[in-house]
């Protein structure tokens, strides 16, 4: 297996193994209420991530400009994450 696939499975297995916490809070906490919605909007946000960062790894060649699309897409997601979440813009998408 080449090292780019290796190093997008490892991605994706470490960013979905992410949604084991908030999995297990559920089991001991009752603040932590989520459901299957909930778990494919985050599988699919940090999927989604996954498969940019690596695109954005595969396209650019340039050290400096892979470093900041990466973070970018990075940052991007993680406002998203909160927005959906808690709604920090108050936007169409946020969340309670």
């Amino acid at each position: 297996m080449p090292a780019q696939n290796k190093r997008f499975i490892t991605m994706l297995v470490g960013g979905l193994s992410l949604l084991l916490l908030p999995a297990l809070a559920m089991q001991f906490d009752q603040t932590v209420n989520w459901g299957k919605e909930d778990f494919a909007l985050a599988a699919l946000l940090i999927s989604g991530t996954a498969v940019g960062v690596e695109l954005a790894l595969r396209i650019f060649k340039n050290q400096k400009y892979r470093d900041i699309i990466v973070i970018a897409i990075v940052l991007l997601a993680i406002l998203l994450f909160i927005e959906i979440g808690v709604g920090l813009f108050g936007s169409p998408i946020a969340g309670d």
